[in-house]
C-alpha cells in the first residue's frame, strides 16, 4: 500500500484529499498543528508545527507522496499579517521541500491559488507565487518531482466563515439577510471540494508530473445570480444587500493577468453540481444551529425550486 501524507490535514482541503487518498487505497496520516475532527479510523494523524523542521522530517520520513496544504490559505488574513504569510507560507513551505528531498519522497502536491496570475490576492498572492518558484527550483536542483494545483473557489462541508459560500450561507440562515460586498457582476468558477479532492489524487498520475494544474468549476456564475439561488432555496425569505468593496484584495471577473508561466486546466463533469452543493451546505451550517430541526429543514429545502 502506498504511502501518503497530507499537511494541513485537519484543515478544509485537507481534510477531504485525505479522505479521498484513502478512498483510493492509500495509507494516509495527517500532519497538522490541530487535532482533525473528521479524522477516520482508516487514517492516523501527528500533531505538529509546520515551522518545526524536526517534526515536519520525522513527519514526512517513509512517505510516497507529500500532499501540502499546510499554512495561512484566507486572504484577508494574508492582507493584514504579512510577517506571518511569509513565515507559514514560504518558510514552512521551504522545510516542507528540504525534507522532501531528504526522504527521498517520489512527489510533492502542492496547494496554490489561481490568484497566482492576479494582481489581486494580496500577501496571499505573493507566497503562493514564491512558494511555486521555490518548487521549481527544488525539482531543477534535486529532481524533486511536483504538481501544483492552483484551486480556483472551493466551497463544501467542513467550511468556515473564512469561505465566502459558508458566510452567504450561513447570513442568510441566520440573519436572512445577506450583506454582500461588491456590485454583484463578479464572476467565479465555483468547485465542490469533493470533486476537487477527486482531481487532486488523479494529478498522482504520471502524464502530471512537474505540471501547474488549475482546478475550478466548468461553468462561470456571477455573484448576482448565486446569492438569488440562495434566496430562492429559502423561498425568497432572505433580503440582498450590496455594499461598497472594503478592500482590493479580491478580483472581479477574472484572476488572471499577463504571466509567463501557463497552467493546464484540469476538468471533468462535476459530481456536485452548484444548486445540490448549495443545498447540502445550508443543511449543514443548519444542523449546526439547530441539530433538532435537520429533519424538518432538510424536507423544506428539498421542496425548493433550483
Amino acid at each position: 500500500m502506498k504511502k501518503a501524507i497530507v499537511l494541513g490535514g485537519s484543515g478544509f482541503l485537507g481534510s477531504h484529499v485525505a479522505d479521498a487518498l484513502s478512498d483510493a487505497g492509500f495509507e494516509v496520516t495527517l500532519f497538522d498543528i490541530k487535532e482533525s475532527p473528521h479524522i477516520r479510523e482508516d487514517q492516523k494523524q501527528i500533531i505538529g508545527d509546520i515551522l518545526s523542521e524536526e517534526s515536519v522530517f520525522k513527519a514526512i520520513d517513509g512517505q510516497d507522496y507529500v500532499y501540502h496544504m499546510a499554512g495561512i490559505a484566507d486572504i484577508d488574513e494574508c492582507h493584514n499579517s504579512p510577517l506571518n504569510t511569509v513565515k507559514f507560507n514560504i518558510l514552512g513551505t521551504t522545510l516542507v521541500l528540504d525534507a522532501c528531498v531528504k526522504a527521498k519522497v517520489k512527489k510533492i502536491v502542492f496547494a496554490s491559488s489561481a490568484y497566482v496570475y492576479s494582481q489581486s490576492g494580496s500577501f496571499y498572492r505573493v507566497s503562493k507565487q514564491a512558494c511555486e518558484n521555490l518548487i521549481e527550483a527544488y525539482y531543477e536542483k534535486y529532481g524533486l518531482s511536483y504538481v501544483i494545483l492552483r484551486y480556483g473557489s472551493l466551497y463544501g462541508p467542513r467550511s468556515d466563515r473564512r469561505n465566502s459560500l459558508y458566510r452567504i450561507c450561513e447570513d442568510a440562515l441566520v440573519n436572512h439577510e445577506i450583506n454582500y460586498s461588491g456590485k454583484g457582476d463578479e464572476k467565479r468558477e465555483f468547485i465542490h471540494v469533493d470533486d476537487a479532492s477527486k482531481m487532486s489524487v488523479q494529478v498522482l498520475d504520471k502524464d502530471f508530473d512537474n505540471q501547474n494544474i488549475m482546478l475550478t468549476g466548468v461553468d462561470r456564475i456571477e455573484y448576482r445570480d448565486l446569492l438569488l439561488m440562495v434566496s430562492e432555496i429559502l423561498h425568497d425569505k432572505v433580503s440582498i444587500n450590496y455594499v461598497p468593496k472594503k478592500s482590493g484584495t479580491h478580483y472581479k471577473h477574472s484572476p488572471y493577468s499577463f504571466s509567463p508561466k501557463f497552467a493546464r486546466k484540469l476538468s471533468t463533469n462535476p459530481r456536485v453540481d452548484l444548486g445540490q452543493g448549495l443545498i447540502n451546505l445550508l443543511s449543514e451550517i443548519h444542523e449546526k444551529l439547530h441539530p433538532e430541526l435537520q429533519e424538518k429543514f432538510g424536507l423544506l429545502i428539498q421542496k425548493s425550486d433550483l
